[in-house]
């Protein structure tokens, strides 16, 4: 009986899945039909490529356009909705620190397997060679400035003039003023109410924003497969390949390894145990690549399971805004596969850059389909580089996003939720009799 159950949760995610994103695996499937036949016509090819690509880059701009308020706003919302009130110091200090474990050793799976397997080296055949070299000099310059100049490069992380910073994307300057912001705005009190509803407001105009062009993710898709696949055929998909793979290894690990050794270390909760209280939303999550739309089923299962109301009202929603380890894996891979295609040298001191940077970007993305790509902006800037100049290699990782995005999203509740029963178990705030006990579940609607 309990198997079946497994087996239909696992067909309704499954279905889910396909239900939300069928227009993205369609427009996947048709960029793949039609860049096979554009392939093997040349003259087509030359007529229809400019609009393949116009179209493919307004899909870019368009996820540009919406970072940076994204961004401040999450950050802003996030913070202040702890308040300056007592959790903040009792369980806020202890959930940065074990969101800030998981999250470092996300990204130092996703680097060394990026690394070792080189996902992106196959992609290099496809990438026009005046483009690598232009990408090439664009990191050089920008590593130039920073190497030698460490201390120079961390006082540039305080703006001077944060309006300066927003006109420029300076993205760093920006995160650092905002969380300085935030925080203040958090100590004063009810007074920060008019500012914080500004915030709300813009964070849900986002979103919706983010709806649309998500909305429009699958012409944005079509034009980008269509176009690598007429230019470079079907031999495409083997380089596409080794990167999912790179990703499914790292989520594998993450959610085997780490969060079982992590809970060992801090906490007498089993790993089994947890996942199968929490079966319900790890299944809507995959199916629906969506933290902030499985929030409400995430906190649900917490607590009718046998963790507490004062610790997953507080823990859980602040963990769908700020802690995405599983994007934080994504994004370090997706980054060092793009530097492997354009030949971009890879030093330590860039590796650390990124893997700092995947760190801030991951806490800045929404719990929506699709953020993972949209905030790696944050750490392409880092690099001196912006979306735009990488269009060929971003049509690889678009061609796969949704599949990826489930399963980063799926990474992410569970680190929330990992998190969640370590602090409760920390407080003595879990119920092990009912949560040791899966016969005596509440069902979850």
């Amino acid at each position: 009986m309990k198997d079946s159950k497994i087996q239909m949760q696992i067909l309704i995610a499954l279905g889910l899945g396909i239900k939300r994103n069928w227009p993205i695996f369609f427009g996947i499937i048709a960029g793949i039909i039609v860049g096979i036949m554009l392939h093997g016509h040349p003259s087509a090819l030359q007529n229809v490529a400019p609009l393949l690509t116009f179209i493919g880059q307004i899909f870019i701009r368009l996820i540009q356009m919406v970072v940076i308020p994204l961004v401040v706003s999450a950050i802003i919302i996030g913070i202040t909705s702890v308040g300056d009130n007592k959790q903040l110091g009792k369980f806020g200090t202890k959930m940065v620190l074990y969101y800030g474990i998981i999250t470092t050793a996300a990204v130092t799976i996703g680097t060394l397997l990026a690394l070792i397997f080189k996902p992106g080296l196959g992609a290099a055949n496809y990438i026009a060679q005046n483009t690598a070299t232009e990408v090439q000099a664009s990191v050089a310059t920008a590593m130039s400035q920073q190497h030698g100049h460490l201390l120079e490069m961390f006082l540039d992380f305080i703006p001077s003039n944060p309006l300066s910073a927003l006109a420029s994307g300076n993205m760093v300057a920006i995160i650092v003023f905002v969380l300085i912001f935030a925080i203040a705005l958090a100590k004063v009190g009810d007074v920060n109410r008019p500012i914080v509803s500004f915030f709300e407001s813009v964070f849900a105009a986002t979103m919706k924003i983010t709806d649309w062009i998500m909305f429009l993710a699958a012409p944005g898709v079509f034009a980008l497969t269509a176009s690598a696949v007429s230019s470079f055929g079907m031999d495409i998909f083997a380089s596409i390949g080794k990167y999912l793979m790179v990703l499914a290894i790292g989520f594998f690990i993450q959610m085997f390894v780490v969060y079982p050794i992590f809970l060992k270390c801090f906490s007498k909760v089993s790993m089994w145990m947890l996942y199968s209280a929490v079966a319900e939303a790890l299944m809507v999550a995959f199916g629906t690549a969506s933290s902030s739309a499985t929030l409400p089923l995430t906190i649900a299962c917490c607590e009718k399971r046998g963790i507490s109301h004062k610790i997953s009202s507080f823990v859980l929603p602040l963990g769908a805004t700020l802690n995405m380890d599983g994007t934080a894996l994504l994004q370090v891979v997706a980054v060092i596969f793009l530097a492997q295609a354009y030949g971009v040298p890879l030093d330590l001191f860039l590796l650390v850059q990124i893997a700092l940077l995947a760190i801030i970007a991951s806490s800045t993305s929404a719990g929506i389909s699709g953020a993972g790509l949209i905030t790696i902006a944050l750490i392409l800037n880092g690099m001196g580089l912006s979306p735009e100049q990488l269009v060929a290699g971003f049509a690889f990782l678009f061609t796969i996003e949704r599949v990826t995005d489930m399963m980063r999203t799926l990474v992410n509740v569970a680190s929330d939720t990992v998190v969640v029963a370590a602090i409760a178990d920390n407080e003595n705030e879990i119920n092990y009799d009912l949560f040791n006990n899966p016969e005596a579940y509440e069902e979850v609607a």
